[in-house]
């Protein structure tokens, strides 16, 4: 029992200290004590009993592992994003979706633009970034509630998009080092669910805004809004912007079956090649773009790599290793048991990728020996990674609400946790179905 408290209870620690604003590198390690004092896991090694785990060891084989396996990736995925922003390809890209919708649709233009970027590449928090003026603009201009533009990046970013089949961003590719798939895995079933997920969560957002406006609730900005700034820029073609946004696509189709993630490393080269070749004289500050994205990527990667150290105490715990016998004996299809596993595991790191990267090591050789079809496991694992990884600690809802849009967790988190925890637990249930039926 005292297990199961330290595991739930170190959980609910990171939480608070990440909404009250203790860096995640700091918040992290505290909660991982917490977890291994409660489950009587020794501290150094040292003081630990042959065979048995320690706090020092696993939290760093946890922390350093997950950098060894995918720096390479984040940081190609950086300097895209930033090539991409300094160029001014990302910002032509999303205000010509946006002026083709017009203010009438102000949230679905916020909604596509994220969309069409994290498609086709670009990093989730550059995206946020980059789509964040236009949507400031557009809010204004069609009176909506300003806190519902967190939400709205969210939706476009982390929910349909972000899991699908094809999709460049790195949730979709860890499955496939364990489980010998494609990024296109289950692509019919990826289909269905995305446009349902992305279909229903737009009308859920219509509804929630709709409901403030009805009370009253109107567009108020902030001191520090810089709305008029947002057309001061020239910027290359939409047309020729979207084009490194078509190689990292084209390249990650070519490459995957002969080097598997590693495409992933090729396509963003290629998409930061092609940015530099059609929007050259766009740029701002070439080397400084570099330089951002570099920084961009250690920071990202060490603080998803802190949360997966805390998930590696979190899996040597008793408590862990009986919740996940749990829920892979779970009766009927055993996709539910993957998906319960993935999302505890990602609620439990505020990390979609780090929840993969700690949980398929452990379920992936169990469902396939059983006989689970991969293609299946890979598109649920990979779409119930994106349900709870969007807690309040996750680094993406502290980057959005605070860092972006500078709102309350009061104000822009009920809209934005809707969106981006329960929508995608949906989207898991109609996958899971959708595979036993098919």
């Amino acid at each position: 029992m005292l297990g199961f408290i330290g595991v739930f209870g170190s959980l609910a620690l990171l939480i608070y200290l990440t909404v009250r604003g203790v860096n995640i590198l700091i918040a992290a390690p505290i909660a991982a004590l917490i977890a291994a004092v409660c489950s009587e896991i020794s501290l150094f090694p040292q003081l630990a009993q042959e065979g048995n785990p320690d706090l020092l060891t696993s939290y760093m084989n946890g922390f350093t592992g997950f950098i060894g396996s995918w720096w390479l990736i984040f940081l190609a995925g950086a300097i895209f994003g930033k090539v991409m922003e300094d160029s001014g390809a990302a910002d032509s890209v999303s205000k010509w979706i946006v002026e083709k919708i017009g203010v009438k649709y102000a949230a679905l233009s916020v909604v596509i633009a994220c969309a069409v970027l994290t498609y086709g590449g670009v990093s989730l928090f550059i995206v946020a970034f980059s789509v964040f003026p236009m949507a400031l603009s557009l809010f204004k201009q069609a009176d909506i509630p300003r806190r519902f533009i967190p939400a709205t990046l969210a939706l476009g970013s982390v929910t349909f998009t972000m899991t699908s089949a094809g999709s460049p961003e790195i949730q979709n590719w860890i499955p496939i080092s364990y489980l010998n798939t494609t990024p296109y895995a289950g692509w019919e079933v990826s289909l269905v669910v995305s446009i349902v997920m992305a279909t229903f969560g737009f009308w859920w957002l219509k509804r929630m805004m709709s409901k403030a406006m009805e009370k009253g609730e109107r567009f108020v900005a902030k001191e520090f809004d810089k709305i008029n700034e947002v057309n001061d820029r020239q910027l290359p073609h939409p047309l020729l912007s979207m084009t490194p946004l078509l190689v990292v696509l084209l390249f990650s189709f070519i490459f995957h079956n002969s080097i598997g993630t590693s495409a992933l490393i090729i396509a963003l080269i290629g998409g930061i090649l092609t940015t530099y070749l059609v929007s050259y004289k766009y740029m701002q500050n070439r080397q400084k773009a570099i330089s951002e994205g570099g920084l961009g990527a250690v920071i990202a990667i060490a603080n998803t790599a802190a949360i997966v150290g805390f998930g590696g105490i979190v899996k040597e715990t008793p408590a862990f290793l009986a919740a996940v016998d749990f829920m892979t004996n779970i009766p009927g299809s055993p996709l539910v048991g993957g998906a319960l596993a993935i999302a505890v595991l990602a609620g439990l790191t505020g990390s979609s990728s780090g929840g993969q990267a700690i949980a398929l090591p452990l379920i992936a050789p169990h469902y396939l020996d059983m006989g689970v079809d991969p293609e299946a496991l890979h598109r649920v694992v990979a779409i119930s990674s994106g349900s709870l990884d969007t807690l309040p600690h996750s680094g993406y809802v502290v980057t959005t609400i605070h860092s972006i849009a500078q709102e309350s967790y009061k104000d822009a988190y009920p809209a934005f946790g809707a969106l981006t925890v329960i929508i995608p637990i949906l989207g898991s249930v109609l996958a899971i179905i959708l595979f036993s039926i098919f």
